[in-house]
């Protein structure tokens, strides 16, 4: 007989069957275009004179050959403040690569200094991730058609961009494809100067989202490790997974676009946005760390190797591989900031050799109220208990309320709730990745990534600094009671929240997804 949690899940994977069946039949047939014009293009050489290079010249004199500098991105303000910076002083060439990039107001505002970029004559080259541009994100689209600016979507999904759902619904017969997703995130101009770590483009990630913002860290860099990121952006930018927009619109789907952009009116929180968007940073005084540094980045294809490619063991490392590889090289202590953290069996062998050459291990990840993605919690729940008994002092973030969110990270912004977002690594006090990884399946396996490795002592104080300041004020320490062996959540000593025996500030509806689906849910899909 099959239990009642058996009989739900049958039943609904005998609905999402017929679902497909029937969108597939109703869609069509809809395909990718066989034959695309992929013109080559390439960063611009170093020795190219811009402003922003000459810039980068002039600090870096008396500093060691090689060194770059770098300043850690912290805050919401910082983040659109220093990126503006780039769109602003950029004179040759401005490269930006995300996963995500959303039509709202901050966005639609940094964009329009884009426009302007490439109106004085700056090469504009977007590359992005397909899979959210549907619904009211599709007008990002609308940058394709601006003289000055070309864009590509990375491994894009066919069909109409009105439903997310729908698109990935009618891509099932192709669903090991669409799994693989471009979730790297670069800004760059000039080739000099460059932005890489957690965020995405939007209000959430510029503290302006009404609900809800994301606590997250980038990177500023500027100087010769520049060069490699450009390197990386041409090698997506270039790679055959890469399709030019007016590849994939027709100019009915265009007019559509440009018709709902006329007739959608700002409201008034749009004016308020604007209005409260900081000016752009000032790089001649910005405090920057110069270190040595080495950017790790996944190939485009990932684990898919081309027809008739021989791969090597050590071709298929990936960002989370060479990651893993210098924790394994930890004396004494690693610090973990990872949103989404599902390490899976092979991860926790590290993870259990790492702590039996005694190294301490502190892990701050989201609470199951504070995770925007409450699925992926599904996958990090079941490790819980292991990592504990493990020794792994593992911290849950609170969804912060509004006036406590300005002392994690800098400031989240104006929702109510902070969801963490950064994805960084400290060792031994002494080395620092900063990328778009997390540690889970899902990055390591099918979504390619990229992280700035650098070794700094001065760049990992600061970020250690920060995290412990979270642990301290705004994380649940997880403990195992000795009674029974459950969980329970500790707060910090002097905190203005308790202790809790369950998924603290969760709704009974999320505790009963994370109970449903705990034991189905397979880790590589979280």
């Amino acid at each position: 007989m099959f239990s009642k949690v058996a009989r739900l899940t049958v039943r609904h994977a005998l609905m999402l069957g017929v679902m497909a069946i029937a969108l597939l039949a109703f869609t069509g047939c809809a395909s990718l275009p066989d034959y695309v014009d992929r013109p080559v293009s390439t960063a611009i050489k170093p020795e190219v004179a811009t402003s922003l290079g000459d810039l980068v010249k002039s600090r870096r004199q008396g500093v060691r050959p090689g060194y770059s500098g770098f300043a850690l991105i912290d805050s919401a303000d910082s983040a659109y403040s220093s990126r503006l910076a780039l769109t602003e002083q950029a004179e040759k060439t401005l490269d930006i690569q995300y996963y995500a990039i959303h039509s709202d107001p901050s966005t639609r505002e940094l964009l329009r200094a884009v426009r302007q970029a490439a109106a004085r004559g700056v090469r504009v080259r977007i590359l992005l991730d397909d899979f959210h541009s549907t619904g009211e994100n599709a007008q990002i689209m609308r940058m394709a058609f601006v003289p000055g600016v070309e864009m590509r979507m990375f491994n894009p999904l066919p069909g109409r961009r009105g439903s997310g759902t729908l698109r990935a619904l009618g891509s099932l017969n192709d669903f090991m494809r669409i799994q693989h997703r471009m979730h790297n995130k670069v800004y760059i101009a000039d080739n000099a100067w460059g932005i890489t770590g957690g965020r995405n483009l939007g209000d959430a990630y510029f503290g302006h989202a009404q609900e809800s913002n994301f606590i997250d860290m980038d990177v500023l860099a500027a100087g010769p490790i520049v060069q490699d990121m450009s390197a990386s952006f041409d090698r997506y930018w270039n790679d055959k997974l890469a399709y030019p927009v007016p590849s994939l619109i027709t100019a009915d789907e265009l007019k559509v676009l440009r018709d709902a952009a006329r007739q959608a009116e700002a409201p008034p929180v749009d004016r308020k946005v604007v209005a409260d968007l900081p000016a752009a940073m000032d790089l001649k005084n910005e405090p920057l760390i110069w270190a040595s540094a080495a950017l790790l980045v996944d190939k485009p294809a990932k684990l898919v190797p081309e027809e008739n490619e021989q791969v090597t063991e050590k071709e298929q490392d990936t960002v989370i591989d060479g990651l893993l590889s210098w924790m394994q090289q930890a004396r004494q202590d690693v610090l973990i900031v990872s949103p989404y953290f599902v390490p899976g069996p092979k991860m926790m062998e590290f993870l259990a050799a790492m702590r039996a050459r005694g190294v301490r291990i502190r892990i701050l990840t989201n609470s199951l109220a504070s995770n925007d993605a409450p699925l992926a919690h599904v996958g990090y729940a079941r490790y819980r208990q292991d990592l504990i008994k493990m020794g792994v002092e593992l911290h849950e973030m609170r969804a912060l309320q509004r006036e406590m969110a300005r002392t994690v990270f800098g400031s989240s912004g104006g929702g109510s709730k902070a969801s963490l977002h950064a994805k960084m690594i400290v060792i031994d006090g002494r080395l620092i990745s900063i990328g778009s990884m997390n540690l889970d399946l899902r990055s390591q396996l099918q979504n390619s990534e990229v992280a700035l490795l650098i070794r700094s002592r001065a760049l990992s104080s600061q970020a250690s600094k920060l995290i412990e300041q979270t642990l301290d004020e705004g994380a649940w320490k997880l403990k195992l009671n000795e009674g029974d062996g459950d969980l329970v959540w500790q707060a910090p000593p002097g905190a203005d929240f308790d202790d809790a025996r369950t998924e603290p500030d969760a709704s009974r509806m999320l505790r009963l997804i994370l109970w449903l689906l705990g034991p189905l849910a397979p880790d590589e899909m979280l």
